[in-house]
């Protein structure tokens, strides 16, 4: 009822408007002029405005006063209606009372966007709520403002700047109103706008202003992954030293930041693929390909000659990559590939199959995850739904997220007949990345699938054991708490990878690629995970190259392509062999037992003793040298000590070395070297 009331009030509004303008006219306009009666059916259309609005554009979106007041003749005599009200709020009256009636309420309550005033409107465009009645809905909740871009009726003025915001964080800064704008809707961003340009590493990208909102933009880019771009790049470049050319692929390129340094530092020794399912991302990538002086070759899997004489640059190209609009699990199930990239918004669960059903032997697969809530515990259900492993939240908790991706990563493998070697696991900041060698055969599965196991976890001291296979639960952990305390106290987490995270020699050769190409922000991380793989404390890292010659991982030595130019012909057939080859030359060695690495860290300020100063971390970690244990510490915890000791050991010797507090420094280090020297 109140819609009908609505309408027909409306109706009566338009016509008395056009009654009133006809009588204002006078005798000239009875005369039968034509452009009068086109200037009165345009008054009645309201449409009677200045050129700084499209015909499709809504009357209450206006540049200046000026347009405003052209809606209604001020200059003529009798009384006249609001434009944008209706009867029953704002009755006809004389021209100055409604110049005021424009300037103190539409005018001034308004919502502006790129030089437009989105005026506020009284009109019935909204459709009202049937509960109210209409002098509620006449009176509040009729007033409403205009979008600009799309043309919709948003009531509240602070909805309508958050519904702006987002279009303006997905570039649509034109109107795309039917008729109201030239523009493309394919575009990445209108014309005009300036593009930032940022240069990463000697590359540079195109960004546009709603590159950090990653729910709003195809166009992702986020500054603080630099980290981790410039780890992939370090092991891309480690296996283009073992073998080349190499099938790399970037599988969600977004603005194509990674693919295009990869081309551009590594050149002929790489072959880049970089695929997105978005128009607006491919289109950015190929922007960005001309930008860096990079030809860009087009979806097909033609040979990589050079272009048509009409595309190519007045310059020849530093490089070639290939940018494809094809979802990643195609193209990982299409083509094989030596190098696979996956860094998806969120987890990367939904890739791993495909990524390992055609990856070459002896390949590299990089995984990074930004689904932290899930990783670290906040959302054990998604946890549970998408890896499969019960978690909690723990003091090691970055690490047991590390080893949980590592378990997904090898069982998605395992599937596919392969094993795995980490070579990297590192968690920093908001992402998990993973960096693993692909072992192809089922016994190399089937080694790579006995190392997930559980983890039995103490909920009161957080000490920590995995169980071995065929163990039981039962008086696994070497903690005193089940006895000593009622109920039960330690549950079992996972499965979760139980063996190494990093790989000694192919760290020290990513440091020598960092050093390289000048990477200086990641050279004290990798010094760091070195130290952390060897679990030492050692300071001084050797970069010669007879260190850096071979590699061992998993039992398999690689020899590098520096180190086979010595040892013989190159295989002219360019075949990658198991045998001895100029890229590889593999030999199966026996697993070194003595040389496992220690699983999880403690923190040292979890495990202070309460009323007593703890040492300095540098030299606790020489007292537990000293004591006989392995010890490091954790890029995953900057308190954090990663040792072989047990909780109990660790703590015995922190309350050995820790001193009571209020006494004299200087007297509990004399102690502590009395202790020292018997």
């Amino acid at each position: 009822m109140a819609e009908l009331k609505e309408a027909v009030a409306s109706q009566q509004h338009q016509e008395d408007r056009g009654i009133k303008r006809d009588e204002d006219t006078g005798e000239e306009d009875s005369a039968g002029s034509a452009p009068a009666a086109g200037r009165s059916d345009a008054a009645a259309d309201g449409d009677s405005k200045p050129s700084t609005t499209t015909p499709d554009r809504h009357i209450s979106i206006q540049t200046k006063l000026e347009g405003l007041e052209m809606l209604v003749d001020l200059n003529g005599a009798g009384r006249k209606s609001c434009p944008l009200c209706p009867e029953e709020k704002f009755k006809a009256c004389y021209s100055h009372k409604l110049r005021r009636h424009l300037q103190n309420l539409h005018w001034k309550v308004y919502v502006e966007f790129k030089g437009s005033r989105m005026c506020i409107c009284h009109l019935a465009c909204r459709n009202p709520k049937p509960s109210l009645s209409g002098d509620q809905v006449s009176g509040r909740h009729m007033a409403h403002f205009h979008c600009v871009v799309c043309s919709v009726t948003i009531a509240r003025k602070t909805d309508m700047i958050s519904h702006l915001k987002r279009h303006f964080n997905k570039g649509e800064t034109e109107a795309s109103y039917p008729g109201g704008s030239d523009a493309q809707m394919d575009e990445p961003a209108p014309s005009g706008q300036a593009y930032e340009i940022l240069k990463e590493l000697g590359t540079n990208v195109q960004l546009l202003p709603n590159h950090s909102t990653p729910m709003k933009s195809d166009t992702y880019f986020n500054r603080k992954m630099k980290t981790n771009r410039q780890l992939v790049f370090c092991s891309l470049a480690v296996l283009a030293e073992e073998r080349n050319p190499l099938e790399c692929l970037d599988a969600f390129g977004a603005t194509g930041i990674m693919g295009l340094q990869w081309a551009k530092h590594l050149r002929s020794t790489v072959r880049v693929t970089i695929t997105d399912i978005s128009d607006t991302c491919v289109k950015m990538i190929r922007e960005n390909c001309q930008l860096n002086n990079i030809r860009a070759d087009g979806g097909s899997r033609g040979p990589r000659g050079p272009d048509r004489a009409g595309c190519e640059p007045e310059t020849a190209p530093v490089a070639t990559v290939e940018v494809a609009k094809m979802d990643a699990n195609v193209i990982m199930h299409l083509r094989p590939f030596d190098y696979i990239h996956l860094d998806p918004f969120g987890t990367a669960v939904n890739y791993l199959d495909a990524a390992f059903r055609n990856v070459r032997n002896l390949g590299i697969i990089s995984v990074t995850s930004t689904d932290t809530g899930s990783l670290y515990a906040k959302s054990p259900n998604v946890t549970l739904r998408h890896y499969g492993c019960h978690i909690v939240r723990t003091e090691y908790y970055k690490e047991l997220a590390a080893r949980m991706v590592v378990a997904t990563v090898a069982r998605a493998a395992a599937r596919c007949n392969k094993g795995i070697e980490v070579l990297l696991a590192v968690a920093v900041e908001h992402f998990v990345l993973v960096v693993v060698r692909v072992l192809r055969g089922p016994t190399q599965a089937d080694e790579s699938a006995k190392k997930l196991r559980k983890l039995v976890h103490c909920q009161w001291c957080e000490e920590r054991v995995f169980l071995k296979l065929g163990n039981m639960v039962d008086d696994t952990v070497p903690c005193n708490c089940h006895g000593s305390l009622p109920g039960k106290t330690a549950v079992q987490l996972g499965p979760l990878w139980a063996g190494p995270l990093f790989n000694t020699g192919f760290l020290r050769r990513m440091l020598s690629a960092a050093v390289q190409h000048s990477m200086d922000d990641i050279q004290p991380l990798v010094k760091t995970l070195i130290c952390e793989s060897e679990c030492t404390t050692l300071k001084s890292l050797v970069h010669g190259s007879s260190v850096l010659s071979n590699q061992v991982e998993c039992g398999v030595v690689i020899k590098t392509l520096q180190s086979g130019e010595d040892g013989g012909p190159a295989d002219q057939a360019g075949k990658r062999k198991s045998g001895e080859d100029c890229g590889n030359v593999v030999k199966k060695l026996k697993p070194d037992a003595s040389l496992d690495h220690p699983a999880f860290y403690y923190s040292i300020h979890r495990h202070s003793i309460r009323r007593m100063n703890m040492p300095k971390l540098n030299k606790f970690l020489q007292y537990l040298t000293e004591a006989g244990f392995r010890v490091s510490r954790t890029h995953f915890d900057p308190t954090g000590v990663r040792t072989d000791a047990t909780l109990q050991q660790f703590k015995s010797v922190l309350t050995k070395y820790s001193v009571p507090t209020g006494t004299n420094t200087g007297a509990g280090q004399s102690t502590a070297s009395s202790e020292k020297a018997v």
